[in-house]
Parts: C-alpha cells; structure tokens; sequence
C-alpha cells in the first residue's frame, strides 16, 4: 500500500490522480510545514514555494504537501477540471507523472470571507535532519468512502444534518480516513502534533465519544468554519505530525 517517492525522500499512501491519502518523511528527513499569513492565489502560492523550497537548499520535489482554500464547493465535474489544472505545475516539478500523485492535500471552503480563486493555506516539504522523530502528513477526508460511484452513492448518511447523522459523519471521517491512513504508515492519535476539523455544521456531542475518547484531541483541535470541497460533504478532518513549523 506504501509506496516510495525517492526524488522527494518521502513515501505515501497512493490515493486518486489529484493528491496521496497521506506523506511521511524517511529516514533522515523530516517535513516542515510552512503556513502563509494571508490566502495566496494558487499561481502565486506555488512560486512563493518554490522558493521557499529552493532557499532552504531543497530540490521542488520535496514538496510533499498542501493545505488549499477554495470560494466555494464543487461540482463533482468542477473539481475534477480544477484539479486537472492543479497538476499541471506538480507534473512541471517533477512530481505527478501523470498517473500517481504523491502529494498530500486538503482543499476546503471559508464560509465567510472566502477567497476569490482557489488559493494557499500552506504548504509542506521535506528536509534533511538528525532528529529521530518520524513525521507525517494525512490528506484531509471527509465522509465519503474510497472507490468507484459518484458522490452521492458513497456519502455517509448523505444530506443528513441530524445529531445522529453528524455523529456518524464524523465517526467514519476519524475510523475510517484518518485512523486507516495513520496505520498504514504505523502511528497512530498519540503521534500527532496537530489535528483540523472543517465543517459549517455543529458537531460539539461527538467529540467526547468520537475524538477525545479515541485520543485524537492529545494536541486540541482547530476547527475551521469551512466546507469540505464537494456539493453535499458536510465534516472533513486531516492530522500531522511536524515538529518544525513557520509562518510566512
């Protein structure tokens, strides 16, 4: 299930053409997260990495992860034409070769003051260190299972905004996208160093049971108030393990 991107020194978890379920950095390296002050356009955002990247004396392929915001949620045939375009600079780096995608993502939605066009959070990149602390990123995932079938055929409990339907939502987003992905690379919740939550929906009665029970609140949450990135997903979550961290 692992697999290895040696150009950037890290390996992930393969995943769907737009972005990997999740990097982690190998031995000798580890990943550094590097957030923006203020939302970057997408164009500017990828060449304000690059030399970010370049700066610290590391090749773009070390780019391993992105954390995008975009005006509003999707169509499914939106999405898939905006991450055509997307992978269009990856592929120029060196990264997608046009097949496999191994660079983690999340990709949500303010509901309030939004940006205009879809634009920089952070980004993430490995580099070379002596320190022995494994790190990760997992891609955001929302209530949707893995595999073939349109959105609407793979939501879990699909426009169903009830406390029981977002208990479940959440349930499967923890279990099923986080803990899954987390496990394949051999961590777990006591691993992580940060975790985000992103829905415009209240979801205060599953933390108990479905995050803090299940020690996924070791380090608090960050709730954003922002919408997974297709029409009708409700509750995203994505989780890290990084030890350096900056703002730019």
């Amino acid at each position: 299930m692992i697999r290895e991107f040696s150009a950037g020194n890290y390996r992930f978890i393969p995943s769907v053409f737009q972005y990997s379920a999740g990097t982690a950095a190998n031995d000798g390296y580890e990943i550094e997260r590097v957030r923006f002050d203020r939302l970057v356009p997408l164009a500017e955002g990828f060449a304000l990495a690059a030399k970010f990247i370049q700066d610290a004396g590391r090749p773009l392929t070390a780019f391993c992860a992105c954390e995008l915001r975009s005006p509003a949620a999707f169509s499914e045939e939106g999405f898939r034409a905006f991450n055509l375009h997307y992978v269009k600079t990856l592929s120029e780096w060196g990264i997608f070769d046009g097949t496999t995608n191994p660079v983690a993502r999340s990709n949500v939605c303010p509901e309030i003051d939004p940006p205009s066009e879809p634009s920089f959070y952070a980004f993430s990149f490995t580099r070379p260190t002596e320190a022995k602390a494994p790190s990760f990123v997992i891609s955001g995932g929302a209530e949707a299972r893995e595999g073939s079938g349109t959105y609407v055929e793979r939501t879990v409990r699909y426009r169903d905004l009830s406390p029981e339907g977002m208990r479940e939502k959440v349930r499967f987003t923890t279990t099923s996208q986080m803990e899954n992905r987390m496990t394949a690379f051999g961590f777990g919740w006591k691993d992580t160093t940060g975790v985000q939550a992103y829905s415009v929906h209240d979801f205060h009665h599953a933390l108990a049971d479905e995050l803090a029970r299940r020690g996924a609140l070791r380090s608090g949450l960050t709730w954003h108030y922002a919408r997974p990135p297709v029409v009708d997903l409700e509750y995203e979550m994505d989780c890290r393990r990084v030890m350096r961290e900056v703002i730019i």
